[in-house]
């Protein structure tokens, strides 16, 4: 069988058997509910969607890479194609486990640095790091091993911030394998495996293609960002080839620019670094009505255009990387623009200001969401709990308060201040469109208006949203612990004696 024989029958056996997964999942979900997880207030999607696209990825990981190396060709790198074999499988359980029974971040993290440990030591290293510009060789030493764990989570990580929307992290992995299929030098398995995954990668975004069936799960994402930051570092020969090391930071460059914004803006505001929101770019052009296929398609175009890049960077040997990284700043800012996200970038003092002015007011409410939550298991039944958000969204200064529940729904004043013209929030319990808590406060009137400036409790609606989604999400919680408790359904128990009257 010729080289490139080989190849395609590897896209077309990968292709194959995701798509054969995928249909089993799809048939066992709709009959059984297999892989469904309760859906959250971060996620871009409503209706429950299997989560375990990743098993189709997997399975034909698995089957290309055995494949390849009982084909009759001899890797020189074949001990490293077992090593990348084991930890990638490693890394989608830990992920898969989360699908199925989420672990917590801090579990997940170290899991993830405990895989890339194992690794490290068993081979996928960064041993040389090389200067750019002037290409003097630098030997890592000790400093190897946590550069090595860092890349590998820190990609596999990426990739997984970015699985907010129907096809976006599946287009950024097929042209980041795109890539690595050009990267690998000859006898190693980095084109072979790269190859193979181009094909599973097509098959699952054409279920995963807005609207999407089934998603990659985060033992999806985990398997691909581990996988891809695996085989950058064999393909640059641990280190020692710097254009083939960078070339696929400028395909990631939306989820780094994206993951760099998140964790700017959190920290900038007191709020934890990886909390998950709704505040990604994605997730902005959502919300300014941009459909799900035209935010995916504009993303592949962008992720395209640096894909380009990386193409210049790997060919030219990094000579021209300052141009190039000129050009992709260029297009970044362009693209911005376009978006209207130009102005709030550059006002930089005005975002800190605004930031800096919050973080009491966020560190004082996540005080009261912690404490909200531990009273969902003590609480002897909802209409406590309930009680005990409108005491907390009182302090925290909202003007009313609504929560529904399954048999009926209750409503709070909370201030004399309410007027109708007010900032609105709300936000579903995960997975019941019959539960729900609705937080209000009068909105700042803009100066220069004749209107007189209601009573403003908050400084902006920015404010006013960030700590809303704080209070629901530790009504949220709360809600899940006392259910775990008590094995109830959400319900005030309205024929019970009311507590109200």
């Amino acid at each position: 069988m010729t080289e490139f024989s080989l190849l395609v029958f590897l896209s077309a056996l990968s292709l194959a058997l995701t798509s054969g997964s995928i249909l089993l999942i799809l048939n066992l979900s709709r009959h059984h509910k297999f892989g469904e997880r309760k859906a959250e207030a971060h996620h871009a999607h409503i209706p429950p969607i299997p989560r375990l696209g990743g098993i189709g990825l997997a399975a034909a990981f698995v089957a290309g890479t055995l494949a390849y190396l009982t084909s009759g060709v001899s890797p020189e790198n074949k001990e490293e194609c077992l090593v990348i074999l084991v930890s990638a499988l490693a890394m989608f359980s830990l992920g898969l486990w989360d699908d199925l029974r989420p672990i917590g971040a801090k579990k997940k993290l170290a899991g993830q640095i405990i895989i890339a440990s194992v690794a490290y030591f068993s081979g996928i290293s960064i041993h040389t790091a090389t200067v750019p510009f002037t290409h003097e060789s630098l030997a890592l030493g000790l400093w190897a091993w946590p550069v090595t764990v860092l890349w590998l989570v820190a990609i596999t990580n990426l990739i997984n911030l970015i699985d907010g929307v129907d096809g976006l992290a599946g287009g950024i992995c097929l042209m980041l394998m795109i890539l690595l299929a050009f990267l690998g030098t000859q006898g190693c398995c980095v084109t072979h495996i790269a190859a193979g995954m181009i094909g599973a990668l097509l098959s699952f975004l054409w279920f995963n293609f807005p609207p999407a069936r089934i998603y990659m799960g985060d033992g999806g994402a985990y398997f691909m960002g581990f996988l891809i930051a695996s085989l950058t570092i064999v393909s640059s020969q641990k280190g020692t080839i710097f254009a083939a090391l960078i070339a696929p930071l400028f395909v990631l460059a939306l989820p780094i620019l994206d993951t760099s914004l998140a964790i700017f803006r959190r920290g900038m505001q007191g709020l934890p670094l990886f909390r998950p929101d709704r505040r990604h770019i994605h997730h902005r052009l959502l919300d300014a009505g941009i459909s799900r296929r035209k935010v995916v398609l504009g993303a592949y175009v962008f992720t395209a255009f640096f894909l380009v890049l990386g193409f210049a960077v790997f060919w030219s040997h990094g000579e021209h990387l300052p141009i190039l990284i000129g050009f992709g700043v260029f297009f970044i800012l362009l693209a911005a623009g376009r978006l209207s996200f130009s102005r709030e970038w550059f006002a930089v003092g005005h975002v800190l200001g605004n930031s800096l002015a919050m973080r009491s007011e966020i560190q004082y409410t996540l005080a009261q969401k912690r404490w909200l939550i531990l009273e969902g298991s003590r609480c002897p039944d909802l209409v406590s709990l309930c009680e005990d958000t409108a005491f907390v969204a009182r302090k925290i200064g909202f003007a009313t308060l609504r929560i529904g529940l399954a048999d009926g729904e209750k409503n709070w004043l909370l201030a004399t201040n309410s007027t109708e013209n007010c900032w609105r929030f709300r936000q579903n319990l995960p997975g019941r469109e019959d539960c729900y808590i609705e937080l209000t406060a009068p909105a700042c009137n803009a100066a220069g208006q004749n209107a007189p400036i209601s009573p403003c409790q908050f400084r902006n609606e920015n404010t006013f949203t960030i700590l809303a989604e704080l209070l629901a999400g530790g009504w949220t919680k709360a809600v899940a612990q006392w259910e775990q408790r008590h094995g109830s359904p959400p319900c005030y128990g309205l024929n019970k004696p009311n507590p109200w009257s």
